[in-house]
C-alpha cells in the first residue's frame, strides 16, 4: 500500500518583509538642492518644496483634530501609522522609478554604452534624440519623486506632532504555511510532560 499522505513540513522561521523607510525614501528621491537643478538645467518650473511639506503636514494634523473626539488614542496612532506608511511607500516607488529612469538616460548618453551610436546624433528637424527624449523623461520623473518624498516628510512630521512619537514603518512578520500549526502542536506536546 501506497502511503499518500504529505510529509511533515518542518517549520520554517518567520520572514519580515522589509519596511520603507523615510530615510530610503531621501535616500531614493531628490532632494530640494538637486530638484533645483533639475528645474534649472532643463527649463522646468521651481518646486515649492517647503509649501508641500508644510501643507501635507497641516492636512494630517486638521485631519486627525476632526477625527480626534470619535477616535481613541491607539486608533488613532493605527490610523496615521498607515497613512504615513502609505506616503512613505509611494515616495519610495517614485525614487526607484527616477532611479531607473537616470539609469537608462544615462546610458543611451553615454558613448561608451551606447551600441546604437545614432542616438547620439540629434534628431530630425524639429525632434530631439531619444537619449535628450529619455533625460527629460528622467527629469520630470525626479521632480514627481522629490515632490512626493517632501509629502512624505510632511505627513511623517504631522505623525510625530499626534502621536508624540518618531514614526517608524510597520513591520509585519509573515508566517510560513503550515508554521502556526507546527507552533501549537510542539506547545500542546510540550504541555504533556507537565
Amino acid at each position: 500500500m501506497t502511503d499518500t499522505s504529505r510529509p511533515a513540513q518542518k517549520a520554517q522561521p518567520a520572514k519580515s518583509r522589509r519596511a520603507t523607510t523615510l530615510e530610503m525614501v531621501r535616500h531614493a528621491c531628490p532632494d530640494t538642492a538637486q530638484a533645483l537643478r533639475i528645474c534649472e538645467s532643463f527649463g522646468l518650473a521651481v518646486i515649492d518644496s517647503d509649501g508641500i511639506r508644510d501643507l501635507h503636514r497641516s492636512q494630517l494634523i486638521d485631519s486627525a483634530e476632526a477625527l480626534k473626539d470619535g477616535l481613541g488614542e491607539k486608533a488613532m496612532q493605527i490610523h496615521m501609522q498607515r497613512i504615513a506608511g502609505s506616503f512613505v511607500s509611494s515616495a519610495y516607488g517614485a525614487g526607484q522609478f527616477y532611479s531607473r529612469s537616470v539609469t537608462v538616460a544615462r546610458d543611451l548618453t553615454s558613448k561608451l554604452s551606447n551600441d546604437y551610436r545614432d542616438e547620439d546624433l540629434a534628431g530630425p528637424v524639429g525632434f530631439d534624440s531619444r537619449a535628450q527624449r529619455k533625460r527629460e523623461f528622467a527629469a520630470g520623473m525626479g521632480l514627481q519623486a522629490h515632490c512626493l518624498r517632501m509629502a512624505a516628510e510632511g505627513v511623517v512630521t504631522a505623525y510625530e506632532s499626534i502621536t508624540g512619537e518618531a514614526w517608524k514603518p510597520y513591520e509585519r512578520t509573515v508566517e510560513q504555511p503550515g508554521s502556526s500549526v507546527d507552533k501549537r502542536a510542539v506547545s500542546a506536546q510540550m504541555a504533556a510532560f507537565e
